[in-house]
């Protein structure tokens, strides 16, 4: 550990750093900036001095190229991190405590590392208490809090994962406080980041993990993919990564004189409320479709992609199963598997491959049919997200697509290095012309397949 001063002192050695590990230069500069607003609120919010160690980290949002709703059904996504996150700065306490402020808006939450912690539902802190929890539940020698502050630039409730990256940063702070030790049934658990990424989805979802026994969660019955995109994103590449377990299936590059644009919607995807009720009611469906598989076959299939590994002939044996004996939900159901089919089976395969080769014209249209695909059968897109993807693709990019949850969200375009700032400032005046109403809370920004999350001190 090193101390807030060395954050402090020293603006354009810290944005070097940064650069070295993976940031653009215009990222890195607004990351410095963020560091030392977390390492100036740390010494403002408690007693601590300049001099005092602390640690340090950078954890991103991501970018789901594909894969809407396929990781918790045992699919297969596109991921990549943005260059927006969580800069985050932490110090071990000697007690059981924990405060946890956000450098920006001066918010602080104060809680104790506690396995029967009651989180506020529908607040920042249920994210930072929630893992707090667990880790006391799983690890009971874990008894030292940690004094957090962080800034972060990701847009909440945006579909960027900035409630995963917060999960990702506070195990982060709290494992190196306590010095963690893997259980012996998961000794790979802090060597191996994919390892590490599904127990992290499964203290978010509140499943069990191995030995490591589960709760409730946040209360989203999500997967790993978001986790799995923080902490193995490799720079300058699309990560195609499949779940339950996680493993990584292949790494493509992005096309070098391409890069990502990124649009806020204004439309808050947050998992509260009734947005949770509508992507839980997602997770649940693809739960029920292999429940029915295993009533009606004797077969221990644990998810949906599972069953339709089974056999050749088991995506037709499904449809037949749901049509038999799902009733009323029969048509849902069937929607929610034929969407299943088209993305995991049928669009990420065959759009890995075009991005591979470098052939944008089929990636595009094969990104096209994903969304599509979420509007017709996932049917968790909102007109603002359609508007979205479709003005992108009006002014030239060359593949665009919502991602996320949905019902809310953002949207991301490919588009030309060359020509980025031009196209997200027309795109984004697009719009904002279209959906007025949003102009104030939507935005637009650009960003490189950055790097996994890092620690900086």
């Amino acid at each position: 550990m090193n101390s807030p001063g060395l954050l402090l002192d020293d603006r354009h050695k810290l944005a070097l750093q940064l650069v070295q590990q993976g940031l653009t230069e215009p990222a890195a500069g607004q990351k410095a900036d963020l560091f030392q607003k977390a390492a100036a609120a740390i010494l403002a919010a408690t007693e601590h001095t300049r001099d005092d160690p602390i640690a340090a980290f950078f954890v991103p949002g991501r970018i789901e190229v594909l894969g809407k709703h396929t990781d918790y059904a045992g699919g297969s996504s596109m991921v990549a991190a943005a260059e927006r996150g969580f800069c985050l700065v932490a110090r071990p306490r000697e007690d059981r405590q924990m405060t946890v402020t956000d450098a920006l808006s001066g918010e602080t939450a104060t809680f104790s590392i506690n396995p029967e912690l009651a989180p506020r539902a529908g607040h920042w802190s249920n994210y930072p208490m929630t893992a707090a929890r667990r880790i006391a539940r799983n690890f009971p020698a874990a008894d030292r809090g940690v004094d957090v502050c962080f800034a972060s630039d990701l847009p909440p409730a945006a579909g960027m994962s900035s409630s995963s990256a917060m999960i990702v940063a506070m195990f982060f702070a709290l494992a190196e406080a306590n010095d963690l030790q893997p259980p012996d049934d998961c000794t790979e658990l802090f060597d191996d980041r994919m390892t590490l990424a599904g127990y992290l989805g499964c203290v978010e979802n509140g499943q069990d993990f191995g030995s490591l026994r589960g709760d409730r969660g946040v209360g989203t019955f999500g997967g790993s993919e978001d986790h799995t995109a923080i902490l193995n994103a490799r720079l300058g590449h699309v990560l195609q990564c499949a779940y339950c377990p996680v493993r990584l299936q292949r790494a493509v590059a992005v096309p070098p004189d391409y890069t990502f644009a990124v649009a806020t919607s204004g439309v808050v995807a947050e998992k509260t409320g009734a947005a949770m009720q509508m992507y839980n009611a997602a997770s649940q469906s693809a739960r029920t479709i292999a429940e029915l598989w295993r009533k009606a076959t004797g077969d221990d299939a644990p998810h949906l992609a599972a069953a339709l590994a089974h056999s050749p002939d088991a995506a037709g044996r499904l449809e037949k199963i749901i049509g038999e004996s799902a009733g009323p939900d029969a048509a849902a159901l069937s929607a929610r598997l034929e969407h299943f089919i088209l993305e995991n089976q049928r669009i990420i395969p065959t759009a890995g491959d075009a991005l591979a080769d470098g052939d944008l014209q089929e990636f595009g249209r094969l990104v096209d049919r994903s969304q599509q695909g979420a509007e017709r059968l996932l049917g968790n897109q909102v007109p603002e997200t359609i508007r979205l993807a479709a003005l992108a693709r009006e002014h030239g990019a060359a593949a665009a697509s919502a991602f996320g949850a949905g019902f809310g969200g953002s949207v991301w375009a490919l588009v030309d290095r060359s020509r980025v700032a031009a196209f997200a400032t027309a795109w984004h005046e697009a719009y904002r012309c279209e959906f007025p109403h949003h102009a104030a809370q939507s935005s637009c920004f650009t960003t490189a397949a950055g790097p996994a999350a890092f620690r900086v001190l």
